[in-house]
């Protein structure tokens, strides 16, 4: 690839916390829901914006995206020059490291982009307007059956128990993804401090996403009869009593990897 004229990286220089396989829950969903699309393309490129101290999360996707898409091309992109030039000794066939910020300087529009526990510093007003951007550089739909490129962006804790991520498409936000270890949970409203920026603050009486999580705590309490038969049958009953009131996106086979999508409408924050 040959790099676009120079620009000053735009964003802030992040802490770079990171650990090998902190992001596996989220890099799987990706293959999974994404993996039809990267395998669609051409040329697949996917970005690990934001990737830390370490280069670890970038190495991992690589392997990961190649289980689902055999072609695709990883690159790691951050702030800080010293950690680009900290990862280069790790660049192998597919995977190399540029320095950049949001504006993701690369001479070709990304299938993929994932921006974990990047926007956690910003205040939550300034959200709509990266994800605006980052949006705008992804892969346009094709109307040929593609949807186009994929953005992830969302946090987790320190050693990947438990995630909560959006999904968007170039047109917007497609789904909110809440998924963890089942044996670490005592009840599903536990994930509320891994909200993403643009939810984390809302999840106050009056907003959907606050709604949600009460429903989920208690749909997880009347399901309580399963939890004899481990806990992955207890998350599974409570989704499907979920399904009832809440516009699920997906199905058994993802409940069993400890996760639920919802239509990001029904959890959108009300308009102040």
């Amino acid at each position: 690839m040959t790099t676009r004229a120079a620009t000053r990286p735009v964003g802030t220089v992040t802490r770079g916390t990171t650990n090998p396989n902190r992001l596996r829950r989220m890099d799987r969903w990706i293959a999974a829901a994404h993996g039809a699309e990267l395998r669609r393309a051409a040329g697949p490129v996917a970005v690990d914006l934001g990737y830390g101290a370490a280069p670890w999360t970038a190495v991992e996707l690589l392997g990961r995206l190649r289980t689902a898409a055999p072609r695709t091309r990883v690159v790691g992109i951050e702030i800080d020059p010293a950690r680009v030039a900290a990862a280069r000794p790790y660049e192998r066939e597919g995977l190399e490291f540029r320095h950049g910020g949001f504006e993701v300087p690369l001479p070709v529009r990304p299938h993929l982009i994932r921006a974990a526990n990047v926007l956690r510093q910003y205040d939550e007003e300034q959200v709509a307007r990266v994800w605006a951007g980052l949006c705008a550089r992804l892969a346009p739909a094709d109307g040929r059956g593609s949807r186009g490129g994929l953005l992830v962006e969302g946090t987790c804790d320190e050693i990947g128990r438990r995630h909560v991520w959006v999904a968007l498409g170039p047109e917007g936000p497609r789904t909110v993804t809440f998924a963890t270890r089942l044996g670490s949970l005592d009840r599903p409203s536990d994930l509320a401090e891994r909200l993403p920026k643009a939810l984390i603050h809302r999840n106050v009486p009056g907003e959907p996403v606050h709604s949600f999580l009460r429903d989920f705590d208690r749909a997880w309490a009347a399901a309580a009869p399963y939890a004899s038969y481990g806990a992955r049958q207890r998350w599974i009953r409570t989704v499907r009593d979920l399904t009832a009131d809440w516009p699920v996106a997906d199905g058994p086979s993802r409940w069993r990897q400890g996760e639920v999508t919802v239509d990001w409408s029904a959890l959108a924050p009300r308009v102040r």
